[in-house]
């Protein structure tokens, strides 16, 4: 498989590829004062990282074990050195204004570089299963497009086995509109719903998650 060289979409070539399908993680990286900002204006900005620094475990502990390409797009700097193995994950910078273009710059990466099934995951979901990304693949066979529904109108998964860049377009990202004006993109495709998730953004998101309230501190 034949990856880009500098300059490329922006992309470093990379030097591992298994498979046919690769699954796409969405990351900021994990600095005081950068995470889970709606989160920090209720438990403050260290307790907003612990809790993102756990969820981004919890993400790479789903993903670890999973038969597929992985690769890792991080919000401001590739960090060589961190939970995500260079030997398992390729490392990228994201690429574009917004989150609409940033993810269409990763699928058109993948789809270049000769990918057939491709998903795109969130990193705040604690409830992310390993289950959820073999369905996606799974069902990417007989549907267009899949898609995880999050409790809060958005989506925490995009899986795509043909580029829809459309989508992309015209989306007030961040608010609870998105899911369904994606739908209505989509409305001439196959689209298959996987079960609603709920991905963790404001402190109400916590309830359930005893976990997560025990990493909050006093700072």
């Amino acid at each position: 498989m034949d990856f880009p060289q500098n300059g490329a979409n922006g992309y470093l070539k990379e030097k591992k590829y298994m498979t046919n399908n690769l699954i796409i993680v969405f990351i900021r990286n994990p600095e005081i004062g950068k995470v889970k900002t709606r989160l920090a204006k209720t438990i403050g900005n260290q307790s907003a990282l612990n809790i993102y620094k756990h969820l981004l475990n919890h993400t790479e502990q789903t993903l670890r074990e999973l038969d597929c390409d992985k690769a890792i797009f991080y919000s401001e700097k590739v960090n060589e050195n961190d939970i995500w193995n260079a030997n398992s994950y390729q490392k990228h910078q994201q690429i574009g204004e917004d989150l609409g273009s940033r993810m269409l710059h990763a699928f058109k990466y993948a789809f270049d570089n000769k990918y057939e099934k491709i998903i795109i995951v969130g990193s705040d979901i604690l409830d992310l299963k390993p289950d959820h990304i073999s369905e996606t693949f799974l069902k990417l066979e007989s549907h267009d497009v899949v898609i995880g529904p999050a409790l809060d109108g958005g989506y925490y998964l995009l899986g795509m086995k043909q580029l829809q860049p459309h989508i992309f377009n015209n989306k007030s990202w961040g608010t609870a509109t998105v899911l369904e004006d994606t739908l209505k993109d989509l409305q001439l495709l196959d689209v298959y719903l996987l079960e609603e998730l709920n991905d963790i953004d404001t402190f109400e998101d916590l309830n359930n998650y005893k976990l997560l309230k025990e990493l909050i501190t006093n700072d």
